[in-house]
């Protein structure tokens, strides 16, 4: 898969995605907050499939 996730974009989802994972699993909300797993893992594979049907992407552009 091509990358399509940049820096900071990269870090945000990686962030929500481990707060939303803790959430979760301490009880602080419900079953949805493993839906944190999602942006975790678009994080972590520098991908996007919803940016890919979009054309959308966030990475600098190579010189």
């Amino acid at each position: 898969m091509k990358t399509n996730v940049g820096g900071l974009d990269k870090t945000l989802r990686m962030l929500v995605g481990i707060v939303l994972i803790a959430l979760a699993a301490t009880g602080v909300v419900g079953v949805w907050g493993w839906v944190g797993v999602v942006p975790l893992l678009t994080g972590l594979l520098n991908t996007c499939p919803a940016y890919s049907l979009l054309g959308i992407s966030t990475c600098k552009p190579k010189a």
